[in-house]
């Protein structure tokens, strides 16, 4: 059974489970893109807050891109899981090669996502990382770990579906982990959508574009 239409409407639907978190202090919402994107923009949107992107990279494992080694985010942070890499007999040159291949495409998307705006202020701000799913966390580990550095009051992890194991993990290393559901067996992020089309860099440019004009507005109300 699928849970959502689309990122749209499990942004709605996450947004009704983080409204208790505006209350009390500055909140901010990090989208992960390029999929948290559309989500986090409903979230942002339905709770009055201000939207920005946070670009982190998953590390595919060789010949199995989609399974998750690790990930990287900026300011240096890299999260492995040594236990795949273990299990699987990846090298150190090779997780290497990884890692050099995601930091290019980290820093173009980067550049291209932040245009003109700069990276906003975190310290002692309650601070929302979205993503369209959690299947193993580990990019949402990186991300948590990269927003640690910059102060924040709080980091919540938010996502409309994730596995129970990413959650628990993921609670390990952040204040929480809201969801609103965390189905079993998992199967995959992509299979509790009835449209999970693949979110272009134009979209996640256009969404940011319109919250960043919105905040302007209201700063200058």
């Amino acid at each position: 059974m699928r849970l959502f239409k689309n990122r749209r409407d499990a942004g709605m639907r996450l947004a009704r489970k983080l409204a208790d978190y505006t209350r009390g202090g500055d909140v901010i919402v990090l989208g992960l893109p390029r999929g948290g994107v559309p989500v986090a923009y409903e979230v942002a949107t339905a709770l009055h807050v201000p939207l920005d992107v946070f670009v982190v990279r998953k590390l595919g494992a060789p010949y199995q891109e989609e399974l998750a080694i690790g990930a990287i985010a900026s300011d240096g942070i890299c999260v492995l899981d040594r236990e795949v890499i273990a299990y699987l007999g990846i090298t150190e040159s090779q997780i290497a090669s990884i890692i050099k291949r995601e930091t290019m495409e980290l820093e173009r998307r980067d550049k291209l996502y932040r245009a003109y705006r700069p990276f906003p202020d975190l310290a002692g701000q309650v601070v929302v990382i979205v993503d369209d799913g959690l299947a193993t966390g580990a990019t949402m580990h990186a991300a948590v770990e990269a927003v640690r550095v910059r102060h924040p009051a709080r980091v919540i992890v938010a996502a409309p579906v994730a596995s129970t194991s990413a959650c628990a993990a993921l609670r390990e290393v952040a204040d929480d982990c809201v969801c609103v559901a965390s189905p079993e067996p998992f199967y995959g992020v992509g299979k509790w959508y009835d449209d999970f089309s693949q979110t272009t860099d134009h979209e996640v440019m256009t969404l940011l574009d319109g919250a960043y004009r919105r905040k302007t507005l209201a700063t200058a109300t």
